[in-house]
This record gives structure tokens, sequence and C-alpha cells, in this order.
């Protein structure tokens, strides 16, 4: 209890013992659960849901969308894994358009350089899309974060290795090929 009477304080956010993988767990001997979803009342033979329209829509600046390859990637490397019912779609689907954004920004810097003119002074400014670049990066780690966690706390065979965010430079370069 606080000096003023409030009831203040407790354990921080993220402190304590943090939390095993799954793999870990079970080569050490602990006990693990996993999460045991139900079978699902009719069997498809996709291997990918099929991709939303906004993953594929037609860019004003004539750049390929390349969500649409991320995001067949990353389910298939979660299927691989048994993990795709465990990770929401929209969660993958926000990763392809993020990681294609990021892409699209990088394009850009490469074309129009990292300086622009300021409109109104006409002096020498850092180029809008190097920050947007770092913003759309930095929002491709979080959610990439977010699906590995669900990967590294649930999957039950190896889950290392090459991963879908591991060929973001690769997509990059592709990129400035088309």
């Amino acid at each position: 209890m606080a000096k003023d009477g409030t009831m203040r304080g407790g354990a921080r956010v993220g402190s304590g013992r943090k939390s095993k993988a799954l793999t870990e767990k079970i080569d050490s001997g602990l006990a693990a659960t996993v999460i045991d979803l139900p079978e699902p009342a009719e069997i498809s033979g996709e291997d990918v849901p099929p991709v939303k329209d906004f993953l594929k829509a037609a860019q004003k600046s004539g750049i390929d969308l390349c969500a649409e390859d991320v995001f067949k990637a990353t389910f298939l490397w979660l299927k691989e894994r048994g993990c795709d019912r465990l990770v929401n779609t929209q969660l993958i689907e926000q990763y392809a358009m993020m990681v294609s954004r990021w892409v699209q920004c990088e394009t850009c810097i490469s074309e129009y350089g990292f300086l622009a003119k300021h409109p109104t002074t006409g002096a020498a400014i850092t180029s809008p899309y190097v920050t947007m670049s770092q913003n759309y990066l930095k929002q491709v780690n979080q959610c990439w974060y977010q699906i590995y966690q669900i990967v590294k706390e649930n999957c039950s065979v190896e889950y290392g290795g090459a991963n879908p965010h591991d060929d973001l430079m690769e997509r990059l370069l592709s990129a400035r090929k088309k």
C-alpha cells in the first residue's frame, strides 16, 4: 500500500521467469500441455485458405504487391509445424501486408533516393519513404514476434531453421528486378 492509502504497485509486466518453449519442456521431461483443438466438421483439401482481394490489389505505383506470396509462404510454414490453426488468419494477413508495404517503401527509396525537397523552403529533408519504411519494418517485426511466439509455445517438433521472416531481404531484391 502506498503512503496515500491507495493500492498501487504490484508485479511488473514481463517480470518473473520466462516461459520455456514446448520442445524445451518435452526435452527436459517437464509436464507440457499442448493445445488440443477439435477436428473440423468438414475436411477440405486446401493447402492455403483463399487469399483476400486486398492482398492482390493492383497498386497505383505499378509495383507488384508481394503480399499474396508472403501470406502463402507464411501459412505453409505454419502448416508444416502444425500451428496453422493456432495463428489467426488475420494476423498472417496483417504480416503479409506489412511486409509488402515495407518492400514498396524500400523500392521507392531506391528509385527516388534518401533525400526530398521541403515543400515550402525547398531545403533538403529526409525522404518520407525512409520514415515509412522504418515504421513498417518495426510493425513487421512485432507481428512476426507474435506469430513466432505462438509457434514456439505450441510446436512439439523443431520450429527453427528457415522461416518466411528470414526471406525479407530476398523479397526486397526480387521486387527490384520486376
